[in-house]
């Protein structure tokens, strides 16, 4: 009873939240308050990525920096922004359009935002490829899941570290939260992250989309092993967001499943969470938790996660391939104008 309690309270919405108890819980009302903080959220003007954008403005961050693809959803999220929260509060908002799989688009934009502040104090890795087919992608040749789930990501957050370093440094406490997913112990057992080619291979939908978030919880393990060791200020956690009523779980999963994808998109739609309680145990990561190295699933449980999520000789074959991928794809853009690839 008590696996099938969690599971309810850890995946869906509605009353299965009221079945937390003690210690769990946790809602968006105990987010303290944000003031002269600043924030980078990727995919933060839809889905989960929204629910974190409007919890924090509502708490007073000073700044947003959201990373997104799609122009007409950024603009949909400025507009209710203001409508909700009061004419000009949108100008808290910041909108960089990137797509995570291109990398050296990646770096421009991580410039950009340095341009544009003095200090990040949250930085939300959310936005993903959800549930969908095998494609490479375009500019690397590299698995379009790991290319951006994972490795556009650990681009991003690299070229931000010397400013989130200097700003635990300066102001306190950090926090970086890669979103993961219970969808991880859907990689195949045969993962070992040691070639491109093994990137490569069509796992299929599940199993691409299961490698992906493996691999977020293992880099949040490998920032919590050497980069909380060195800078003890900055915490790095991965957050399991529950079954949430998206555009992955409504829209895209028809891409590879067009007609089971209505047991996601019709069927589970009155049980899947909204897009607020979604973002509860990314919200709890990265304003109030002040541990590293965990999987946080919601409101606010650490779980064990798979045996592979485990495995740091895995972690560090992980990002000895990240490295090794992202600096071979842009040598040109970086290596080879003095830019060596440095992940934390």
């Amino acid at each position: 009873m008590q696996t099938i309690r969690t599971t309810l309270v850890e995946n869906f919405g509605g009353m299965a939240q009221n079945l937390a108890t003690g210690d769990e819980r946790f809602s968006l009302d105990e987010v303290p308050d944000l003031s002269g903080k600043v924030a980078v959220i990727t995919g933060g003007s839809e889905g989960i990525g929204f629910g974190c954008t409007h919890t924090l403005l509502k708490h007073n961050i000073a700044k947003i920096f959201c990373i997104s693809l799609r122009q007409e959803i950024a603009d949909e999220a400025t507009k209710a922004i203001d409508e909700e929260m009061g004419a000009g509060s949108a100008k808290k908002f910041v909108w960089l359009q990137c797509d995570l799989a291109n990398w050296p688009q990646v770096v421009e934009t991580a410039n950009a935002i340095l341009e544009q502040t003095d200090r990040i104090d949250i930085l939300i890795n959310n936005a993903a490829r959800g549930i969908m087919t095998h494609q490479l992608a375009p500019l690397s040749g590299i698995d379009l899941h790991m290319a951006q789930n994972h490795m556009g990501h650990v681009v991003l957050t690299s070229h931000l570290l010397p400013l989130i370093k200097k700003t635990s440094e300066a102001h306190g406490t950090v926090r970086i939260v890669n979103l993961g997913s219970n969808a991880h112990q859907n990689a195949p057992s045969d993962v070992k992250f040691e070639s491109v080619e093994e990137l490569n291979k069509d796992l299929g939908p599940n199993g691409q989309y299961g490698r992906s978030k493996l691999a977020a919880i293992l880099y949040s393990r490998y920032l919590a092993k050497h980069l909380t060791a060195a800078h003890p200020k900055i915490l790095v956690n991965a957050t399991h967001p529950g079954i949430v009523e998206t555009a992955q779980s409504s829209v895209h999963i028809h891409e590879p499943y067009p007609l089971m994808g209505y047991g996601m998109s019709v069927f589970l739609k009155p049980f899947k969470k909204t897009q607020f309680e979604g973002c509860v145990s990314t919200m709890y990561a990265a304003t109030v938790c002040q541990d590293s190295g965990l999987y946080i699933c919601p409101p606010k449980i650490v779980e064990k996660g798979s045996e592979m999520s485990n495995d740091m000789e895995m972690a560090e074959r992980l990002m000895k391939l990240t490295r090794q991928v992202v600096s071979d794809k842009t040598r040109k853009q970086s290596v080879e104008k003095g830019c060596p690839f440095k992940d934390y």
